[in-house]
């Protein structure tokens, strides 16, 4: 492995060990609040199953090879539309605050939309290494036929956040993959137009843009996590309070497990623990883009640019939104905050780096 697939092992196993223990630090807010009710390592216990079996699938696409991850993608495909369907069957799909999202296997919970997020682009490669370029307008457009249905399917849960990063990362694919500008900015510019058109019209979205542009106004409402979100951001000012030391996770900041976890950070930690947490972002993306660039084919360039592009890019978001830069937009921070399927999902990314690492060095050696 090189310096770069070193540098992405111990930046993304820092964050990692720091987010666990800010999972198992914030749940002191739900014992205080439920007593026995909850219990106390419930949610440490979750994040490391979860990251067990990130490691436990990310050895297996290592194994692979990253030529057959994309080799395989259309049945990885397949396998989210199915599961994208399955959010919506009864006693399977998990409803949770009107959102269907979520499927319940053997007790543990995926949220589909995650890996559909990197299948997607994944899949566009692929038709891109198997059909070479397309040699017209229409031929591209058939190309995007097939990803209708999981849009369509993730705008129903609904999920406009992910929805958004799908068509934004497919962009950045079309401008890697060196598609002709003329071919996708104007079908991207209608999706973004007529998706926004649907966004608004469900009723949380303009309610978000509300609470974003002024959390004040409703401060028991829609604005209440953006507002206690700057509260414990700027509390911690220059070395933080000291772990431990948080009163926004005393239930005044809603998941703050989740989503607002950088806050918390921020508050016990202050802007020299958030620097500290932006530059391992930034070794990650500095290291998986340096891979990309050392790559020694087309496919492992594209595909380790395309994950080092959307790890970093949600880290981009999830600080956007605690720092109130950006709307609320319910994307984790990756390896870092609760949830699940993000996190399996973004150790594989991590494993197929790595893998893509290491044969070009392999490569490199012959």
């Amino acid at each position: 492995m090189s310096k770069y697939g070193y540098i992405l092992l111990i930046a993304t196993s820092l964050l990692f060990s720091i987010g666990i223990l800010m999972v198992f630090n914030t749940t002191s807010a739900e014992v205080l609040d439920k007593s026995l009710e909850v219990n106390t390592h419930r949610a440490l216990l979750r994040q490391v199953i979860y990251g067990i079996i990130g490691i436990g699938l990310g050895l297996v696409v290592y194994s692979l090879n990253y030529k057959n991850i994309i080799r395989l993608s259309p049945l990885f495909l397949f396998f989210c539309i199915i599961m994208l369907i399955l959010v919506f069957i009864p006693k399977i799909g998990v409803e949770i605050n009107g959102a269907k999202r979520w499927i319940s296997v053997g007790g543990i919970s995926l949220q589909p939309s995650e890996f559909t997020k990197y299948i997607i682009p994944i899949y566009f490669i692929h038709q891109i290494i198997q059909r070479k370029s397309p040699d017209g307008f229409i031929s591209f457009l058939k190309m995007l036929l097939i990803f209708i249905l999981p849009i369509l399917l993730i705008l129903l849960e609904p999920d406009n956040g992910t929805t958004a990063i799908i068509v934004l990362t497919l962009g950045v694919v079309f401008v890697l993959t060196k598609i002709k500008t003329i071919y996708w900015v104007l079908p991207l510019f209608v999706m973004v137009v007529i998706g926004s058109s649907i966004a608004y019209n469900m009723p949380h979205v303009p309610d978000r843009i509300n609470a974003y542009l002024h959390p004040e106004l409703d401060i028991k409402g829609k604005g209440h996590q953006p507002y206690q979100a700057k509260i414990a951001t700027g509390s911690g000012r220059i070395f933080g309070k000291g772990l431990g030391q948080s009163l926004q996770k005393l239930n005044y900041l809603p998941e703050a497990r989740s989503d607002y976890i950088a806050a918390i950070y921020a508050e016990e930690f202050g802007f020299v623990g958030i620097m500290f947490m932006i530059l391992l972002y930034m070794m990650i993306a500095y290291s998986g883009f340096c891979i990309a660039g050392n790559a020694n084919d087309k496919e492992g360039f594209y595909l380790s640019a395309l994950l080092s592009f959307l790890i970093s890019f949600q880290a981009f978001l999830n600080l956007g939104v605690t720092s109130g830069l950006l709307p609320s937009k319910g994307t984790t921070l990756p390896f870092f905050s609760q949830g699940g399927t993000s996190l399996i999902i973004n150790i594989m990314a991590i494993f197929i780096l790595m893998n893509i690492d290491i044969k070009t060095k392999q490569w490199k050696k012959v």
